[in-house]
């Protein structure tokens, strides 16, 4: 496990710059919470955790919107849009103007929104460089429609580009889903100094709020390992309840359905559920 803890060690010393303890607790009941969803590095279950997370919110009665940065689009898609057969998305907020209103689609579960993406936002990286204030441009669209929301989720690309840095412009709140195996760890580091810029330069106000553990297969010992470690850096920023790996979830998108529609009483949908609990506070009883 050396090679592990010198991967989160890496990231150690930029923890403290804006793992604020309190600092979530500041925005009023009025705000919506706005999360990043975030990890550079592909294949962790970022639109998973994105698109199921969203789902359980709604679930609790909470209006939710799915902010789809991804030029891949699947957050779209496994929620039953087609991209392909849309007049506007996001791109066309980013890039040309669209009033955000415009773009947002309701999906089959109640209380859940999407801006979806399109084939289009592959291009927006090089698009935005000479735009004016490129950084802002998410952030102005998601304003004028916070009003109508208590959750929004953006489900940034997995890079570092232009893209993500809107994304985490936007947000208050950063939330990174963590695969448990050891080649996941490797651009955490990066990641986390990203964040640490854009809080310094762009959005004092973003805040390292939560990790998620997904793809924990607790037949490994690997898992485990890498799951205490984690928790020993990062404290209580990691969620107690954590995802587990199951071909339940693997099938849902391809199903254009979140997991609790597609199979609502499955390992997947009950973890789902029980992490959106401890992330809004709210009580197994509830």
């Amino acid at each position: 496990m050396e090679g592990v803890l010198d991967l989160i060690q890496e990231s150690g010393e930029h923890t403290l710059l804006y793992c604020k303890g309190d600092a979530v607790g500041d925005a009023t009941m009025d705000e919506p919470r706005i999360f990043a969803v975030a990890n550079q590095k592909g294949g962790v279950g970022k639109t998973t955790t994105t698109v199921n997370l969203g789902a359980c919110f709604a679930e609790l009665g909470n209006r939710v919107l799915i902010v789809d940065l991804d030029p891949q689009a699947n957050a779209s898609t496994g929620l039953g849009l087609n991209p392909r057969q849309l007049d506007h998305s996001l791109y066309d907020v980013l890039l040309q103007g669209v009033p955000m209103e415009d773009v947002i689609e309701p999906v089959a579960v109640k209380n859940l929104y999407v801006a979806p993406a399109s084939l289009d936002l592959a291009g927006a990286e090089i698009e935005l460089v000479p735009a004016f204030s490129r950084e802002q441009k998410l952030k102005e669209a998601i304003a004028s429609v916070a009003d109508d929301y208590d959750i929004v989720l953006i489900d940034c690309p997995p890079s570092l580009g232009l893209l993500t840095i809107n994304g985490l412009t936007a947000a208050t709140e950063v939330l990174v889903p963590i695969q448990t195996e050891y080649y996941a760890l490797e651009g955490l580091g990066q990641l986390i100094r990203n964040v640490d810029l854009v809080t310094r330069n762009l959005n004092p106000e973003l805040v390292l709020s939560t990790i998620v553990l997904v793809m924990f297969d607790a037949r490994t010992k690997l898992s485990g390992q890498v799951a205490d470690e984690v928790r020993e850096h990062f404290g209580d920023k990691v969620m107690r309840h954590v995802i587990p790996r199951t071909v339940r979830l693997s099938e849902a998108p391809s199903f254009g359905q979140p997991i609790t529609v597609f199979d609502p009483l499955s390992r997947g949908a009950i973890a789902y559920r029980d992490l959106a609990k401890e992330i809004l506070g709210v009580s197994d009883e509830a």
